[in-house]
């Protein structure tokens, strides 16, 4: 039995995903290519030797991803859809930090085609071009920094957050500031017009992230109908949407959810739902203290009204049907899996489940009775991996390793979808064992942790 997609948000399978995917990937490299076509058109101006042109191309590209940044963040769903945005987050990271090595390069080369241009990192008497360079290039070195070392210096997820927004925004508009003043290249007006373009969609992407969406969520709050504590440091927080519809979602999917401020400030985080996609008017969300934020969960009472960013991902069984699902979890990870199982059972499916469900301790396995009761109402084999069993412990002990899931995995291993959530070491470990027993990377699907 197929599993039935439910909710609002984007569903796609195979060629229609990697089309997507192409169609995304093909508009975001003619985006970043843009500018160096555009200002090959046209009379050039006089060459300036080859090393000098290279700097120039190398300043324009990374300008172009650095700004394009701002649209990879934006949690445009369709965009997201054929990836998943925990993918589109990793590579907003891994392209920031491109950009800022071609950035830099550019930089050096001119130092070392001419070393007179060292002189013009001195601001009180360089041209308001070359402080405009300055200021971009500062602002963009922060930037990286702060958020390769963040959690190294005990900033706070806020903090870097309104930092990160706000050297990101300087950045963008020094390095405008800095084309326009040098002008080479685009001394032709209708050159200037593909910058403009590009400056007012990036303004446009901050007004929609940092406004119009904020708004969106004031106009449709949630409250807090229970908190309830879990096993293993966990919290289950039920809401409700307050004067309208509310939201629906696919079975894994997950939310940005702000509590206590103003949808206007920054203090939102991603939490995965843990209730059924298949019932209407509540949402749960299962959290675990792990950070500031999480640690204060269990102050939320009944009436606090929160907002909601959502859904998101594409962590969910909808998108991939199969003859049977294999489940790997790790601690709190269970709880998009039990989003998954909660639908199911609600929808009465019969497909073939097999849950791996790796804790520490045994009381650390939030919803174990509720997963042995679900075993009534599915076709749901669970396989317990304990680090630290108790006594006469007669599961499987220590992690879900390569030889355990050789041993447990039916024959048809190769024709299922795999669904991993979990710390990003076990999730890992695991992905390279599915690997190394020949399971194809597309039946493999990950939810990672940290965002950011």
């Amino acid at each position: 039995m197929t599993l039935r997609p439910q909710g609002s948000g984007p569903t796609m399978t195979g060629a229609r995903a990697i089309a997507q995917g192409l169609f995304w990937t093909g508009l975001y490299l003619a985006l970043v290519a843009a500018p160096l076509a555009v200002l090959l058109l046209g009379t050039p101006p006089a060459a300036r030797g080859f090393w000098r042109e290279l700097s120039a191309a190398l300043g324009y590209a990374g300008m172009a991803m650095t700004g394009i940044q701002f649209a990879l963040t934006a949690r445009f769903r369709h965009a997201a859809a054929p990836f998943g945005i925990d993918i589109l987050y990793y590579f907003h990271r891994t392209v920031a930090l491109m950009g800022a090595g071609i950035v830099a390069a550019h930089v050096v080369i001119l130092f070392v085609i001419d070393p007179r241009n060292l002189g013009l990192l001195n601001v009180l008497r360089a041209p308001w071009r070359a402080r405009a360079a300055v200021a971009a290039a500062c602002a963009l070195a922060v930037l990286i920094a702060a958020s390769l070392v963040r959690k190294r210096l005990g900033i706070g997820y806020e903090s870097w957050r309104r930092w990160h927004g706000i050297l990101a925004t300087a950045a963008v508009l020094a390095a405008l500031a800095h084309i326009e003043l040098v002008s080479h290249y685009i001394e032709a007006p209708w050159k200037r017009v593909l910058w403009t373009v590009y400056a007012v969609c990036w303004i446009g992407l901050l007004l929609h992230v940092r406004l119009l969406r904020p708004w969106s969520q004031l106009r449709h709050p949630y409250v807090v109908e229970a908190v309830s504590r879990e096993r293993g440091s966990a919290w289950t927080v039920v809401v409700r949407p307050e004067g309208h519809r509310g939201l629906s979602f696919l079975p894994g999917q997950f939310a940005w959810l702000t509590a206590g401020v103003s949808p206007f400030a920054v203090e939102e985080h991603p939490f995965s739902f843990s209730s059924s996609a298949a019932e209407r008017g509540r949402l749960a969300f299962t959290i675990k203290e792990l950070g500031d934020f999480t640690r204060r969960i269990g102050e939320m009472w009944p009436g606090q009204r929160i907002y909601l960013d959502g859904p998101h991902g594409a962590f969910t069984p909808d998108r991939h049907p199969a003859p049977g699902y294999v489940l790997i979890a790790g601690g709190v990870g269970i709880t998009p899996i039990m989003s998954m199982l909660r639908t199911l059972a609600d929808r009465g499916d019969s497909t073939p489940l097999l849950l791996f469900y790796a804790n520490k301790t045994w009381e650390d396995a939030i919803f174990r009775e509720e997963i042995e009761a679900l075993q009534g109402r599915l076709r749901l084999d669970v396989v317990h991996a304990l680090e630290q069993p108790p006594a006469r412990w007669e599961g499987e002990r220590g992690f879900v390793t390569r030889e355990l899931l050789d041993r447990v995995l039916p024959a048809d291993r190769r024709a299922l979808q795999y669904f991993v959530c979990g710390p990003d070491p076990m999730r890992q470990a695991v992905e390279r064992a599915l690997y190394r027993l020949g399971i194809p990377l597309s039946r493999v699907h990950a939810e990672r942790f940290n965002l950011v």
